[in-house]
C-alpha cells in the first residue's frame, strides 16, 4: 500500500494539532485540505501556521519562497465532503469518541475505499473507533506530539481490525515526513501516555503529603535525575485540565487500576480553573518567576567528620565513583555506602524510609536519592531520620558539600523522589511489554522522543539492575500496603536472571 509524495493529505481540526499536522504534511509537499467545523478555526489554524512559518523566515532556517509554497498546498475546506479525494485523512477534533466515530462515519463513505481513515487520539480506543467503520481494517491510530512540527515522535495504533497493510504504509509516511514511527497496540494510553503516567502521580503524591515544595520536586526530578523538566512544571505547560484528562483516561480504561489512580490534588486545579500557563495560574504563577531554591546552608567546618569509611560493597556503582577515594571499613555494614564517625550511616534509598533504615541498622542514617550522574549532578537530594540529632545529619550533608554539591534536604519518605518515579517506569514499561503493547525497543524509543526521558524505562532498568528496582517497588508496597506499587511477574523474571546483589 502506497501513499505517493502527491497524495492528498485531510486533516479534522484546525487547532493546535490539527494545525502543525497539516504544517508538517505541507512542508513536505503534500497538498492538503484542512477541514474544520467552524470556518473561523479554519481560517485561525492557516493563520497559526503561517506565523510559526514566518518566525522561522526571521530566524533565517527557512527563505521566503518556501514558506509560500508550503501556504499554498494548504487549503481550508467548509465542507467535509471536499475531503473525498484524499489519500489519507487525519482526525484532530475533540477528544470524545462519539465524536470521532460519527466523523470516520461520514469520511467512509465519502472517500475511496483505499483512503486511510486515522486518529490523532491520545488516549480513546481505536477499536471502539473504528467500529463505526464500515471496515474497520483501514482505521489506526495516528498520534503526533505537540508541537507537531517539532516533535520526532509518531504513535501508529492498531486496533483490533486494523490491516499490517495500512499500519506499515503510516509508518512509512511518518517516516517520509522526517518522523520516528513506533507501533503500539490500542491499549489505553498507547505507549507514552501509558507508561508516563507515574512520572506525574509520584510528584502530585509527593507533594500531596507536603514532602517538599513543588519547585524542589521539579528540581530533583530535573537536575538530579536528568528529566529535561519537572513533572509539576510540565503539568502546567501541558495544561492542567489536559493532564488530568488523560490521567482519568487510562485509570477508567484500565478498570480504575490504582496504579494511574488521578490526583485529588490536581483535580481541584482542574475544579478552580487554574490550569497552568494558559490560565495564568497553576501549580506556579505565569509569566513564571522562578523561586530560590531552599538549598542546605554550608555547614560549618565544625561538622566535619574525623572519620570516613565507604563499605566494602556499595549499592549503587554510580556513587562508588563519587566516593572512590574513601578507604574501604571492614566493619560497617555492606548495606551502607559511607560511614562516619558518631555513628552516622550516609547510603543510597532502597525504598525505605531514613527512620526505618535508622531503626534496623540502629544508627543515624541520611539517605541519597537516585541521580542520573553522581559526579556530574549538580545537586543531591537527602532525608535524615528523624532519630538523628542535628550533628550528626549535619555529618553527612558536610561530606555531600565537600564534594561541591548543593543539598536539597526534603522530608523523610521512603523511596525518596527521584528513585521511586524511575522505579514505577521502569515497571510500567515492563508490564506493556509483557502485555503486547509494543516492543522494548519502541517502549524505548517513545519515551525517549516523545517525552524527551533521558533513557528509555526498559534500558534505564537493565543499567539500575532489575533485583534494585524489585527491590524498591516490593519495599514501597510493604510501607503503603497498595496495589499501586505491585511489580509486575516480568520485573519478577527477569530480576531472576541476575546476579545476586549487596543486600
Amino acid at each position: 500500500m502506497n501513499i505517493s509524495e502527491q497524495a492528498v493529505i485531510g486533516v479534522v481540526g484546525s487547532g493546535a494539532m490539527g494545525a502543525g499536522i497539516a504544517q508538517v504534511a505541507a512542508s513536505h509537499g503534500h497538498p492538503v485540505r484542512l477541514y474544520d467545523i467552524s470556518p473561523q478555526a479554519t481560517r485561525q489554524g492557516i493563520a497559526r501556521i503561517d506565523s510559526a512559518l514566518a518566525k522561522r523566515v526571521a530566524k533565517g532556517k527557512m527563505a521566503e519562497t518556501e514558506r509560500q509554497g508550503i501556504l499554498a498546498r494548504i487549503q481550508g475546506v467548509g465542507e467535509l465532503s471536499q475531503l473525498a479525494e484524499c489519500r489519507v485523512v487525519i482526525e484532530a477534533a475533540l477528544e470524545q469518541l462519539e465524536v470521532k466515530q460519527q466523523l470516520l462515519a461520514e469520511l467512509a463513505n465519502l472517500c475511496d475505499p483505499g483512503t486511510l481513515l486515522t486518529t490523532n487520539t491520545s488516549s480513546i480506543s481505536i477499536t471502539a473507533i473504528a467500529s463505526a467503520v464500515p471496515d474497520p481494517g483501514r482505521v489506526a491510530g495516528f498520534h503526533f506530539f505537540n508541537p507537531a512540527p517539532v516533535m520526532k515522535l509518531v504513535e501508529v495504533v492498531s486496533g483490533l481490525e486494523t490491516s499490517e497493510q495500512t499500519a506499515s504504509a503510516l509508518c512509512e509516511l511518518a517516516q517520509r515526513w522526517g518522523k520516528t514511527a513506533v507501533r503500539c497496540q490500542a491499549m489505553p494510553g498507547f505507549i507514552v501516555n501509558r507508561v508516563a503516567r507515574p512520572f506525574y502521580a509520584e510528584a502530585w503524591r509527593a507533594l500531596e503529603q507536603q514532602v517538599a515544595p513543588p519547585e524542589v520536586l521539579d528540581a530533583a526530578l530535573r537536575e538530579s535525575g536528568g528529566f529535561p523538566m519537572g513533572p509539576l512544571e510540565l503539568t502546567d505547560l501541558i495544561g492542567q485540565d489536559v493532564n488530568f484528562a488523560v490521567t482519568c483516561s487510562v485509570f477508567n480504561g484500565f478498570w480504575q487500576d490504582r496504579r494511574f489512580l488521578p490526583s485529588l490534588h490536581q483535580q481541584e486545579l482542574v475544579l478552580g480553573r487554574r490550569l497552568g500557563q494558559k490560565s495564568g495560574q497553576g501549580v506556579y504563577g505565569w509569566p513564571r518567576n522562578p523561586s530560590a531554591l531552599p538549598f542546605v546552608a554550608p555547614e560549618p567546618a565544625a561538622a566535619s567528620a574525623r572519620q570516613i569509611r565507604r563499605s566494602r560493597e556499595g549499592w549503587f556503582a554510580g556513587l562508588e565513583a563519587l566516593v572512590a577515594p574513601i578507604a574501604i571499613s571492614d566493619n560497617v555494614t555492606n548495606k551502607a555506602v559511607i560511614e562516619l564517625d558518631d555513628d552516622v550511616v550516609l547510603m543510597l534509598s532502597r525504598g525505605d524510609s531514613a527512620g526505618a533504615e535508622a531503626q534496623r541498622l540502629g544508627r543515624a542514617v541520611v539517605l541519597l536519592d537516585l541521580a542520573a550522574d553522581y559526579q556530574r549532578s549538580p545537586l543531591l537530594v537527602a532525608a535524615a531520620a528523624p532519630q538523628n540529632t542535628p550533628n550528626q545529619t549535619a555529618k553527612a550533608l558536610h561530606l555531600l558539600q565537600q564534594w561541591d554539591k548543593q543539598v536539597l534536604l526534603i522530608n523523610d519518605y521512603p523511596g525518596m523522589l527521584v528513585w521511586r518515579t524511575v522505579a514505577m517506569l521502569v515497571n510500567e514499561g515492563l508490564d506493556a511489554l509483557q502485555k503486547g503493547v509494543a516492543s522494548e525497543q519502541d517502549i524505548d524509543t517513545a519515551l525517549r522522543l516523545g517525552v524527551n526521558y533521558p533513557m528509555g524505562p526498559l534500558a534505564w532498568g537493565a543499567v539500575l539492575g532489575w533485583r534494585r528496582v524489585l527491590d524498591i517497588l516490593e519495599r514501597l508496597q510493604r510501607h503503603y500496603g497498595e496495589e499501586r506499587y505491585r511489580p509486575c511477574s516480568l520485573l519478577r523474571e527477569r530480576s531472576l536472571m541476575e546476579q545476586p546483589y549487596a543486600q
